[in-house]
């Protein structure tokens, strides 16, 4: 039979899954019921679909997470850690034919690359275009023009220091 185990305060409370909808809330008049202040007082539900139980949030304040990934509705599995604001809780079944948790994964061996260059057939996935800077021949010309105009001007200066000066 699936339960729910949520864990409060170093206290654990188990409840038996058996109704084909179970809301979940820091309200009274919630079928599990978790007086938490981080805790919507009508934060989520358990409904039962072809013998699987489905955690839907209600749009809870502080959102409901299983297996530390933020959930608005999920199919449980036996050892699926859930946070109901900031409460613990964890879907278990005692059950023989129930669904079993996932194996551990094999260790594998991961090792650093030996080489960081790209690849010869490496192309750019980017969906913008590439920028070409294409040349402006009449900013060209007028670049060049102000900057003959700036030096004729700085050798007409030196030449009125000189006159002055002499």
């Amino acid at each position: 039979m699936p339960k729910l185990s949520v864990y409060q305060e170093n206290a654990r409370a188990t409840h038996e899954l058996t109704d084909e909808r179970i809301t979940i809330g820091r309200a009274t008049d919630n079928m599990i019921e978790i007086p938490d202040p981080s805790v919507s007082g009508r934060h989520a539900e358990l409904i039962l679909i072809d013998d699987r139980y489905q955690l839907k949030d209600l749009g809870s304040t502080n959102g409901t997470r299983v297996n530390s990934e933020i959930i608005t509705e999920v199919f449980l599995r036996v050892g699926d850690r859930i946070r109901f604001g900031k409460v613990e809780a964890r879907f278990e079944s005692d059950a023989s034919g129930a669904a079993q948790p996932l194996p551990e994964a094999d260790e594998i061996e991961a090792r650093p690359a030996e080489t960081s260059e790209r690849p010869a057939d490496f192309e750019n996935a980017s969906p913008f275009p590439s920028r070409q800077k294409a040349k402006d021949p009449m900013a060209t010309a007028v670049l060049a023009a102000a900057a003959v105009a700036i030096l004729a001007f700085l050798i007409s200066l030196l030449g009125l220091l000189q006159i002055h000066g002499s």
